[in-house]
Protein backbone atom coordinates (compact mmCIF):
# COMPACT_ATOMS: atom_id res chain seq x y z
CA UNK A 1 0.00 0.00 0.00
CA UNK A 2 2.73 2.78 0.57
CA UNK A 3 4.37 1.77 -2.61
CA UNK A 4 1.18 2.36 -4.34
CA UNK A 5 0.46 5.20 -2.35
CA UNK A 6 4.07 7.11 -3.44
CA UNK A 7 3.34 6.21 -7.22
CA UNK A 8 0.70 7.66 -7.28
CA UNK A 9 1.85 10.97 -5.41
CA UNK A 10 4.81 11.07 -7.88
CA UNK A 11 2.91 10.61 -10.69
CA UNK A 12 1.00 13.16 -10.10
CA UNK A 13 3.38 15.86 -8.59
CA UNK A 14 5.18 14.89 -12.05
CA UNK A 15 2.61 16.63 -13.40
CA UNK A 16 2.29 19.47 -11.67
CA UNK A 17 5.72 20.16 -11.16
CA UNK A 18 6.37 19.92 -14.98
CA UNK A 19 3.43 22.82 -15.69
CA UNK A 20 4.20 24.96 -12.15
CA UNK A 21 7.87 25.66 -12.31
CA UNK A 22 8.15 29.15 -12.36
CA UNK A 23 10.10 31.55 -15.31
CA UNK A 24 10.38 34.00 -12.53
CA UNK A 25 12.26 32.07 -10.05
CA UNK A 26 14.36 31.19 -12.53
CA UNK A 27 18.49 32.47 -11.17
CA UNK A 28 17.28 32.16 -7.60
CA UNK A 29 21.38 32.71 -5.78
CA UNK A 30 20.38 31.56 -2.55
CA UNK A 31 17.01 29.43 -1.07
CA UNK A 32 16.58 28.99 2.42
CA UNK A 33 14.24 27.22 4.21
CA UNK A 34 12.60 27.36 7.31
CA UNK A 35 10.15 25.72 9.37
CA UNK A 36 8.89 22.56 11.45
CA UNK A 37 8.35 19.19 11.02
CA UNK A 38 5.69 19.67 8.70
CA UNK A 39 8.82 21.05 6.25
CA UNK A 40 11.37 19.25 7.66
CA UNK A 41 9.86 15.43 7.17
CA UNK A 42 10.51 13.47 10.43
CA UNK A 43 10.60 9.48 8.96
CA UNK A 44 10.71 10.13 5.26
CA UNK A 45 13.58 8.72 3.52
CA UNK A 46 16.24 9.77 3.40
CA UNK A 47 17.20 11.42 7.03
CA UNK A 48 19.97 13.65 7.55
CA UNK A 49 21.89 13.37 10.53
CA UNK A 50 22.84 17.29 11.07
CA UNK A 51 21.51 16.65 13.66
CA UNK A 52 19.64 13.93 13.14
CA UNK A 53 16.92 14.84 15.86
CA UNK A 54 15.59 17.74 13.71
CA UNK A 55 13.86 14.81 11.07
CA UNK A 56 15.17 16.50 8.21
CA UNK A 57 14.14 14.68 4.83
CA UNK A 58 16.36 14.92 1.22
CA UNK A 59 13.04 14.83 0.32
CA UNK A 60 11.05 16.95 2.21
CA UNK A 61 9.07 19.48 -0.21
CA UNK A 62 12.21 22.26 0.66
CA UNK A 63 14.57 20.19 -1.33
CA UNK A 64 12.19 19.33 -4.05
CA UNK A 65 11.36 23.15 -4.71
CA UNK A 66 15.57 23.00 -4.94
CA UNK A 67 15.74 20.38 -7.19
CA UNK A 68 13.07 22.00 -9.71
CA UNK A 69 14.92 25.64 -9.24
CA UNK A 70 18.04 24.89 -8.56
CA UNK A 71 19.42 27.55 -6.80
CA UNK A 72 23.04 28.95 -6.48
CA UNK A 73 22.52 27.58 -2.69
CA UNK A 74 20.46 25.92 -0.91
CA UNK A 75 20.11 25.61 3.15
CA UNK A 76 17.78 23.66 4.75
CA UNK A 77 17.43 24.27 8.66
CA UNK A 78 13.86 23.09 9.41
CA UNK A 79 13.75 21.04 12.43
CA UNK A 80 10.80 18.82 14.03
CA UNK A 81 9.70 20.55 17.23
CA UNK A 82 10.31 23.93 16.00
CA UNK A 83 8.57 26.49 17.44
CA UNK A 84 8.85 30.54 16.51
CA UNK A 85 11.71 31.32 19.19
CA UNK A 86 13.51 28.63 17.23
CA UNK A 87 14.07 31.18 14.58
CA UNK A 88 16.41 32.72 16.89
CA UNK A 89 17.28 30.73 19.86
CA UNK A 90 18.91 26.90 19.25
CA UNK A 91 16.81 24.13 19.39
CA UNK A 92 17.88 21.30 21.74
CA UNK A 93 16.55 17.87 19.77
CA UNK A 94 16.92 14.17 20.36
CA UNK A 95 20.18 12.45 21.04
CA UNK A 96 21.78 14.87 21.97
CA UNK A 97 21.81 17.63 19.37
CA UNK A 98 20.96 21.05 18.94
CA UNK A 99 19.79 22.76 15.77
CA UNK A 100 21.59 26.23 15.35
CA UNK A 101 18.86 29.34 15.00
CA UNK A 102 17.06 28.92 12.18
CA UNK A 103 17.45 32.75 10.99
CA UNK A 104 21.43 32.87 11.18
CA UNK A 105 21.21 30.50 8.22
CA UNK A 106 20.01 33.82 6.43
CA UNK A 107 22.54 35.60 4.60
CA UNK A 108 21.92 39.39 3.17
CA UNK A 109 22.24 38.01 -0.43
CA UNK A 110 19.70 35.37 0.32
CA UNK A 111 16.83 36.06 -2.77
CA UNK A 112 14.45 33.21 -1.90
CA UNK A 113 12.99 31.91 2.19
CA UNK A 114 10.21 29.41 2.84
CA UNK A 115 8.46 29.11 6.31
CA UNK A 116 6.49 27.09 7.74
CA UNK A 117 5.69 27.52 11.58
CA UNK A 118 3.22 27.82 14.25
CA UNK A 119 1.59 24.60 14.88
CA UNK A 120 3.73 23.78 17.90
CA UNK A 121 3.61 27.28 19.48
CA UNK A 122 2.05 26.81 22.76
CA UNK A 123 1.92 23.03 21.91
CA UNK A 124 -1.13 23.80 19.79
CA UNK A 125 -1.11 20.84 17.49
CA UNK A 126 0.34 18.03 20.87
CA UNK A 127 -1.82 19.01 23.20
CA UNK A 128 -4.69 18.21 20.46
CA UNK A 129 -3.45 15.18 19.41
CA UNK A 130 -2.22 13.83 22.71
CA UNK A 131 -5.69 14.69 23.69
CA UNK A 132 -8.86 13.96 21.41
CA UNK A 133 -8.34 10.13 20.51
CA UNK A 134 -8.38 9.79 24.33
CA UNK A 135 -11.80 11.29 25.02
CA UNK A 136 -13.05 9.08 21.32
CA UNK A 137 -14.02 6.36 23.62
CA UNK A 138 -16.81 7.91 25.90
CA UNK A 139 -18.33 10.01 23.12
CA UNK A 140 -17.68 8.23 19.80
CA UNK A 141 -20.62 9.99 17.93
CA UNK A 142 -20.35 13.86 19.87
CA UNK A 143 -17.32 16.30 19.77
CA UNK A 144 -15.45 15.67 23.41
CA UNK A 145 -12.35 17.03 22.61
CA UNK A 146 -13.96 20.64 21.36
CA UNK A 147 -15.84 20.47 24.55
CA UNK A 148 -12.58 19.82 26.53
CA UNK A 149 -10.82 22.61 24.80
CA UNK A 150 -14.04 24.73 25.56
CA UNK A 151 -13.75 26.56 29.01
CA UNK A 152 -16.50 28.96 30.77
CA UNK A 153 -17.34 29.81 26.57
CA UNK A 154 -13.68 30.63 25.35
CA UNK A 155 -12.20 28.37 22.78
CA UNK A 156 -8.86 27.89 24.44
CA UNK A 157 -7.67 27.02 20.93
CA UNK A 158 -8.46 29.86 19.23
CA UNK A 159 -7.52 31.92 21.78
CA UNK A 160 -3.92 30.53 21.19
CA UNK A 161 -4.29 30.75 17.46
CA UNK A 162 -4.89 34.63 18.36
CA UNK A 163 -1.93 34.67 20.19
CA UNK A 164 0.44 32.65 17.32
CA UNK A 165 -0.11 35.33 14.76
CA UNK A 166 1.98 38.37 15.55
CA UNK A 167 4.58 35.79 16.58
CA UNK A 168 4.69 34.88 13.21
CA UNK A 169 4.92 38.06 12.33
CA UNK A 170 7.92 38.91 14.52
CA UNK A 171 9.90 36.05 12.47
CA UNK A 172 8.64 37.64 8.92
CA UNK A 173 9.71 41.32 10.36
CA UNK A 174 13.12 39.18 11.29
CA UNK A 175 13.72 37.97 8.08
CA UNK A 176 13.54 41.04 6.06
CA UNK A 177 15.82 42.73 8.38
CA UNK A 178 18.43 40.39 7.75
CA UNK A 179 17.60 39.29 4.41
CA UNK A 180 16.15 42.57 2.57
CA UNK A 181 15.79 41.40 -0.75
CA UNK A 182 14.69 38.00 -0.11
CA UNK A 183 11.05 36.96 -1.29
CA UNK A 184 9.35 35.52 1.33
CA UNK A 185 6.88 32.64 0.84
CA UNK A 186 4.46 31.33 4.08
CA UNK A 187 3.70 27.98 3.53
CA UNK A 188 0.85 26.66 5.36
CA UNK A 189 -0.61 23.25 6.69
CA UNK A 190 -1.53 20.59 5.67
CA UNK A 191 -5.62 19.21 6.00
CA UNK A 192 -5.53 16.16 8.45
CA UNK A 193 -9.15 15.05 8.48
CA UNK A 194 -11.36 14.79 5.64
CA UNK A 195 -14.15 17.38 4.76
CA UNK A 196 -16.86 14.57 5.72
CA UNK A 197 -17.17 10.93 7.11
CA UNK A 198 -14.79 9.56 9.37
CA UNK A 199 -11.96 6.65 9.75
CA UNK A 200 -12.04 5.95 13.56
CA UNK A 201 -9.11 3.08 12.76
CA UNK A 202 -6.42 5.67 11.14
CA UNK A 203 -7.82 9.15 13.04
CA UNK A 204 -9.26 8.29 16.25
CA UNK A 205 -10.88 11.14 16.79
CA UNK A 206 -14.96 11.61 18.15
CA UNK A 207 -16.75 12.07 14.72
CA UNK A 208 -18.26 15.36 15.91
CA UNK A 209 -14.53 16.40 16.63
CA UNK A 210 -13.61 16.05 12.73
CA UNK A 211 -15.21 19.12 11.86
CA UNK A 212 -13.72 21.43 14.54
CA UNK A 213 -10.04 20.14 13.68
CA UNK A 214 -10.91 21.05 10.25
CA UNK A 215 -12.21 24.59 11.73
CA UNK A 216 -8.60 24.53 14.15
CA UNK A 217 -6.58 23.84 10.97
CA UNK A 218 -8.48 26.57 8.86
CA UNK A 219 -8.18 29.25 11.79
CA UNK A 220 -4.52 28.14 11.95
CA UNK A 221 -3.75 29.23 8.44
CA UNK A 222 -5.79 31.93 8.22
CA UNK A 223 -3.73 33.35 11.55
CA UNK A 224 -0.77 32.30 8.64
CA UNK A 225 -2.26 34.15 5.77
CA UNK A 226 -2.90 37.02 7.86
CA UNK A 227 0.46 37.16 9.80
CA UNK A 228 1.71 37.03 5.99
CA UNK A 229 -0.15 40.06 4.68
CA UNK A 230 0.94 41.92 7.16
CA UNK A 231 4.40 41.26 7.03
CA UNK A 232 5.03 41.98 3.53
CA UNK A 233 5.17 37.90 2.99
CA UNK A 234 3.19 35.69 0.43
CA UNK A 235 0.91 32.80 1.70
CA UNK A 236 0.66 29.67 0.27
CA UNK A 237 -2.37 28.02 1.03
CA UNK A 238 -2.00 23.87 0.89
CA UNK A 239 -5.11 23.05 3.18
CA UNK A 240 -7.20 23.78 0.21
CA UNK A 241 -5.41 21.91 -2.42
CA UNK A 242 -4.57 19.11 -0.13
CA UNK A 243 -9.19 18.19 -0.24
CA UNK A 244 -8.75 14.65 -0.66
CA UNK A 245 -5.52 13.52 0.11
CA UNK A 246 -6.52 13.76 3.84
CA UNK A 247 -5.49 10.99 6.34
CA UNK A 248 -8.50 9.04 5.66
CA UNK A 249 -8.24 9.38 1.69
CA UNK A 250 -7.85 5.68 0.12
CA UNK A 251 -6.46 4.22 -2.97
CA UNK A 252 -2.52 5.54 -2.12
CA UNK A 253 -4.22 9.58 -2.28
CA UNK A 254 -3.28 10.07 1.22
CA UNK A 255 -0.25 13.26 2.25
CA UNK A 256 -0.83 12.74 5.21
CA UNK A 257 0.02 9.87 7.83
CA UNK A 258 -2.62 8.42 10.53
CA UNK A 259 -1.69 7.69 14.26
CA UNK A 260 0.53 5.04 13.53
CA UNK A 261 4.28 6.10 13.20
CA UNK A 262 5.87 4.41 10.05
CA UNK A 263 9.54 4.38 10.73
CA UNK A 264 10.00 3.60 6.94
CA UNK A 265 7.43 6.59 5.59
CA UNK A 266 6.29 9.02 8.03
CA UNK A 267 6.04 10.12 11.46
CA UNK A 268 2.23 9.74 12.84
CA UNK A 269 0.03 13.11 11.99
CA UNK A 270 2.85 14.18 9.35
CA UNK A 271 3.33 14.13 5.73
CA UNK A 272 4.06 11.41 3.64
CA UNK A 273 6.71 12.25 0.70
CA UNK A 274 3.71 12.11 -1.28
CA UNK A 275 2.71 14.94 0.90
CA UNK A 276 5.41 16.69 0.37
CA UNK A 277 5.68 16.33 -3.15
CA UNK A 278 2.58 18.05 -3.87
CA UNK A 279 3.45 20.65 -1.28
CA UNK A 280 6.49 21.40 -3.65
CA UNK A 281 4.20 21.67 -6.92
CA UNK A 282 1.82 24.17 -4.85
CA UNK A 283 5.16 26.37 -4.02
CA UNK A 284 6.23 25.95 -7.10
CA UNK A 285 2.99 26.78 -8.72
CA UNK A 286 2.90 30.35 -6.97
CA UNK A 287 6.37 31.29 -7.76
CA UNK A 288 5.37 31.11 -11.41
Amino acid sequence: MRITRLLVAVSSAAVLLTTATPASAAGIHHYVALGDSYTSGPFIPMQRSDPLGCGRSTANYPSVVAAALKPGVFTDVSCAGAVTGSMTEPQKVSFNGTNAPQLAALRLDTDLVTVGIGGNDFDLFGRLLATCPGLRAGAPTGNPCEKHFTVNGVDTVQMAITAIQPRIEAVLAAIHQRSPGARVIVVGYLRIAPESGSCPAILPFAEGDYAWLNRVESDLNAALADAAADGAAEYVDTFGPSRGHDACARGGSAWINGKDQNILAAAAYHPFQAGMAGVAAVVLKALR
